[in-house]
């Protein structure tokens, strides 16, 4: 049932049109998340291996994962390369998890290859992540990409995306986060990102907890994977106004930009321009130009986003969702913003262990909406404000849908106050289009 994957073309007339194509998909979601890679390699197996077509960089870990595929895909881009970046969750549309040098997969290229992945299944039932992963493969391979990036999904040892032999694999951070389905401890997690890692491939390690980096520091010994690890092997350090210089070794970039977008990241930045080194060792023509104009271009929505809206608020979007994620967001607060009051507009998902994190926000908050976003999985907002000590329940109000909390925080707000949104990526993807237009059309 093999076929060429460069020329993924179906004639199935079940699934002739964008909506039937997504309406296919979101059905995937009754089948409950199911680790492990024995379905995904039967698919890819009958759609021609297309997981096979060009080389990949894999990239794990709790947080900065995203931002780090971002970054080292525009550098790429710019450099030339023709590469593929799969991510996920999307904010506001599933097309914005494919894309290529920065453009999204189209309705028709989307359609068409999920009516192949339909035909190939011929009634076996995948779930929502391995059918998007099987999708991401496929597009990578008939627009012939030169290399892809991939971002796993949770974990990384049975995850979908983890049936590629990598130029590169990235472990940016390890923490607590879906304890239910990678091990209670950090070094159950750790073992489970480590996954990933591939005899005698190169490792890049943000990591920076003592227990998870022993477990990534013997698996790389076991597999023979020369490993560098960030402030230890690498570092990015200031070098000047609006400026920063990597260094690894005797070897490194100079004149890195200092932007909006990564200036509050630069371990982040510090692991994709690792991952440019190694590319570079491994034959990759890519330039000092390539590499500015990347960190310039490249950007991660819905993460430490700043938007200005008509009526002069502010609103600061930011996915954090795990303890780790909200201490970073909580130290660029106060080391970046200055305002007068801070309206919070908060959501989670119920499976998430976000009691500590509300309590943290509702500290720093003057007032705390607490709002559900659209999304089977989320807290409601009575839920949420049970879990919440008493002493914050003066200052919080409970809307029960997203277009409600932002008319309501623009109504609290004042000109000099600061409007956050954040605690899911879920929320956010549902807020940024009301707030800045829909930039992806469905």
């Amino acid at each position: 049932m093999a076929s060429d994957p460069a020329s993924l073309v179906s004639d199935n007339p079940v699934l002739t049109t964008y909506e039937q194509a997504l309406g296919y998909l979101d059905s995937l979601q009754m089948h409950k998340i199911k680790l492990g890679l024995d379905a995904i390699r039967e698919i890819l197996a009958r759609l021609g291996s297309p997981e096979r077509s060009c080389a990949a960089v894999h990239v794990a870990g709790t947080n900065g994962k995203g931002s780090v595929c971002c970054m080292v895909q525009a550098i790429l881009s710019a450099a030339g390369y023709r590469t593929g970046l799969y991510t996920s969750p999307h904010l506001s549309s599933i097309r914005e998890r494919f894309s290529i040098d920065g453009v999204y997969i189209d309705k028709a290229q989307f359609t068409d290859i999920m009516a192949r992945i339909h035909t190939a299944l011929a009634g076996n039932a995948i779930t929502y992540f391995e059918c998007t992963t099987a999708l991401a493969f496929c597009w990578f391979a008939r627009q012939n990409c030169d290399v892809m990036i991939l971002e796993t999904g949770m974990g990384g040892r049975l995850d979908a995306t983890n049936v590629v032999d990598p130029l590169v694999a990235v472990i940016t951070s390890i923490g607590l986060d879906h304890q239910q389905y990678l091990g209670e401890t950090i070094t159950e997690i750790a073992a489970e990102k480590a996954g990933i890692i591939k005899t005698g491939r190169p490792v890049i390690s943000a990591v920076e907890d003592d227990e998870a980096r022993r477990v990534i520091e013997q698996t790389c010994a076991a597999l023979s994977a020369p490993l560098i690890t960030n402030g230890i092997d690498f570092a990015l350090e200031p070098a000047g106004p609006g400026s920063w210089r990597w260094r690894c070794g005797s070897t490194g970039f100079n004149e890195i930009p200092v932007t909006s977008a990564n200036r509050w990241q630069p371990d982040n930045v510090s692991c994709a321009l690792a991952v440019i080194h190694s590319l570079r060792e491994q034959g990759y023509m890519i330039s000092d130009t390539a590499i500015a104009t990347g960190l310039r271009t490249g950007s991660w929505p819905g993460r430490m986003e700043l938007l200005s809206s008509g009526d002069g608020h502010t609103y600061l979007l930011d996915g954090a969702h795990n303890e780790a994620g909200l201490a970073r967001l909580l130290a660029v607060l106060e080391a970046d913003y200055t305002y007068r009051r801070l309206v919070v507009i908060w959501g989670a998902m119920g499976d998430k262990e976000y009691q500590k994190m509300l309590a943290r926000i509702a500290g720093v908050a003057d007032t705390l909406i607490l709002t559900r976003p659209d999304s089977e999985r989320a807290a409601t907002p009575a839920e949420m404000r049970a879990r919440l000590h008493s002493i914050h329940h003066e200052k919080t109000i409970l809307c029960q849908t997203v277009a409600e909390a932002l008319t309501l925080a623009a109504n609290k707000a004042g000109a000099d106050d600061l409007i956050l949104v954040a605690g899911s990526l879920y929320l956010v993807g549902e807020a940024r289009p009301l707030l800045a237009g829909e930039l992806v059309d469905g």
